[in-house]
């Protein structure tokens, strides 16, 4: 085969000053992340039969009312909660700001304290009291995500414009333009602070799923954030199924399919959607943002905190190809009455568990929701914070034009929404996918290592470090590999192998251990030469896959200098199977059949002595992925 040239597309210019700001900013805040466990919500989750399995997991802090600032009834307050997260040794804190003027206009059950036109008072002293604690220098090492105002801008898409599933005060709030106002406000303020993340909530695909939705959705999430002096800069990127139930990844079929002739689209359970899980709507919409005007970094996440439809009524395939109803209806994950329904769902069950990078251009997989709050009250309750009586949180309401006018599926006896509700937490327990174990602690091994790299050589040792794996009961320890023989075991995220021979190249992988002896599958093996004796000059590369799926991959090549500076390097290798590079970034690469040479690029060909820098590419593949074994030559 003929040789195919790659040119450059992206990189970070090398000098002290882009240096700094990468290190004060990261593309992905949940990469590497060391989580905050709301101690709150985890006593709670751990006061539950069973509950102790999941108690260490990360949930997001609510910030619900202006008096949440300081904190209500026995809970923190946002400053005692990043006080708290430095004392954990956590480097990243969830929040979610919830409270624009006229709060969510389509649901009574979390309506809140503000008025539709007290946008004033949103802004001075809910907003900017937040931002004042947050700029804290205190609080700078901290990794500050914020989810903004979730359900406000879809309800202008959907419920502010004399559909059926309109209200008069969505109507309200499109026409005096507060939400909007109110997100950029946000966004602005928030984004202004060197560690904070904003994440944009952005309904789930049950809701704006359709193409009529899907491009208004885009234009109206743009125009907020480009509202009272916010920029699209100041968004990290979008969440979806904030506090809702549908599948991340719909196994048992997809929008393609076809019964009889009939495509799935037709089912009364899709309703001509284009999209039937998450996952998928994230990255359609995500690319359909892109196009309206944002960033490509934007990165998107998901909340799973109650999307997990385990037990007896999971499905372990598709339905009968008797009808598209029933083949659908028969395989659908998502076991609720109707996809419209959303308040406190019977037979729901805890998700995947909080994990960084769990796809491509997928930041995470989180709990912002945390299991066991409740959506809202089933009967009226008199209370001081803003929150209404919604008949969606009715068990025996027969639903409305939004529903499909079924009934809610909701649970009985609940409390106001966020309140703690013993009885839906026992439900996700009992229904989590991946399973729980009541008080046994999670079945689960832990999740694989990700991002093991070189974070630095010698002629006689080799540094590595990796991204904790996230798993149910928490990480004990982490068992290092050298090919396959077990070298050392160490409670952190790196490990140093000494007595090495110069100038020799090393395969390490890395394995997870929980407290019950579960053990993951080893990491992605990397390769790691060390430096020449002494020190000398050269270079290094270190090769790392950072994400495969099906038929592709994407991986990383580090290169180090050795103890004299390079002013141009050239990496190769020989891939052992079929893969093909189709993508680079930071390198010109160029492949011939299974050979790949990738040189320096103008901007990251000088290195100092013991300097790296880092290119990359995407491929594909149909057999085995090994790391080969790379090649490098400096000038």
């Amino acid at each position: 085969m003929g040789a195919l040239a790659l040119a450059s597309g992206l990189g970070v210019a090398a000098g002290g000053t882009a240096q700094a700001a990468a290190a004060a900013r990261v593309d992905n805040p949940f990469a590497g992340a060391r989580m905050y466990v709301n101690p709150d919500w985890a006593a709670h989750a751990a006061a539950e039969p069973g509950g102790s399995a999941v108690a260490g997991q990360p949930t997001a802090v609510w910030l619900d009312r202006i008096a949440a600032i300081n904190g209500t009834g026995g809970a923190m307050g946002l400053r005692a909660h990043l006080d708290k997260a430095l004392a954990q040794g956590a480097n990243l804190v969830q929040f979610v700001i919830y409270d624009l003027p006229g709060r969510d206009c389509a649901a009574l059950a979390s309506n809140g304290e503000l008025g539709p036109t007290d946008l004033a008072r949103y802004q001075t002293e809910y907003i900017d009291p937040i931002a004042a604690i947050m700029a804290d220098p205190a609080y700078a090492n901290l990794r500050i995500v914020n989810v903004i105002e979730p359900d406000s801008l879809p309800n202008l898409v959907t419920n502010a414009g004399g559909t059926a599933g309109s209200t008069e005060a969505c109507a309200t709030m499109k026409a005096n333009g507060n939400y909007e106002k109110g997100v950029g406000y946000a966004l602005h303020k928030l984004g202004s602070l060197g560690n904070t993340y904003n994440y944009v909530d952005a309904g789930h695909h049950g809701w704006l799923g359709w193409d009529s939705n899907l491009g208004p959705s885009a234009q109206e999430l743009y125009k907020a954030a480009t509202s009272n002096g916010a920029t699209v800069d100041d968004v990290t990127g979008f969440i979806v199924n904030t506090a809702n139930y549908s599948a991340t990844v719909e196994k048992n079929f997809k929008v393609t399919d076809s019964v009889n002739g009939t495509t799935v689209r037709q089912s009364k359970w899709v309703d001509w959607n284009q999209y039937v899980d998450e996952q998928s709507y994230a990255l359609g919409l995500r690319d359909k943002l892109i196009a309206t005007g944002f960033p490509a970094s934007i990165g998107m996440l998901v909340d799973t905190s109650r999307n997990g439809w385990g037990g007896s009524a999971r499905p372990s395939g598709p339905g009968p190809l008797t009808s598209v109803d029933a083949y659908v209806d028969g395989g659908r994950l998502d076991r609720r009455i109707h996809a419209g329904n959303w308040c406190n769902q019977s037979g729901a069950g805890l998700g995947e568990r909080p994990v960084a990078s769990p796809a491509p251009n997928i930041d995470a997989y989180v709990w912002v929701k945390p299991p066991g709050e409740s959506d809202g009250a089933s009967s009226a309750v008199a209370n001081d914070e803003g929150k209404g009586f919604d008949r969606m949180c009715d068990p025996t309401y027969t639903g409305n034009a939004r529903n499909g006018n079924n009934l809610t599926g909701a649970l009985p006896n609940a409390p106001l929404a966020g309140h703690w509700f013993s009885a839906q937490f026992q439900e996700l327990l009992k229904n989590a996918y991946p399973p729980v174990t009541g008080g046994g602690g999670d079945t689960q091994a832990p999740s694989v290592p990700t991002g093991l790299k070189s974070t630095g050589t010698t002629s006689s040792s080799v540094s590595l470090s990796w991204t904790a794996s996230t798993d149910d009961t928490g990480v004990t320890a982490y068992d290092v590999y050298r090919g396959a023989t077990k070298i050392g075991t160490t409670a952190g995220t790196s490990y140093t192998d000494t007595g090495l021979t110069a100038a020799t190249a090393y395969s390490y992988t890395v394995k997870a251990r929980d407290a019950a002896g579960n053990t993951s599958a080893a990491s992605t093996a990397l390769s790691v030469t060390t430096a020449p004796s002494g020190g000398g000059s050269g270079c290094t590369a270190a090769y790392t896959v950072t994400n495969s799926w099906g038929t592709g991959f994407t991986a990383d090549v580090t290169v180090k200098a050795g103890g004299s500076a390079v002013t141009s390097w050239k990496v190769t290798w020989t891939f052992g199977g079929d893969q093909r590079i189709t993508n680079a970034w930071s390198t010109t690469a160029t492949q011939s059949g299974q050979a790949v040479s990738a040189v320096n690029v103008d901007y990251n060909g000088s290195l100092a002595a013991g300097g790296s820098t880092t290119f990359g590419f995407q491929g594909t593949y149909s057999g085995t992925n090994a790391v080969p074994t790379l090649t490098c030559t400096a000038g």
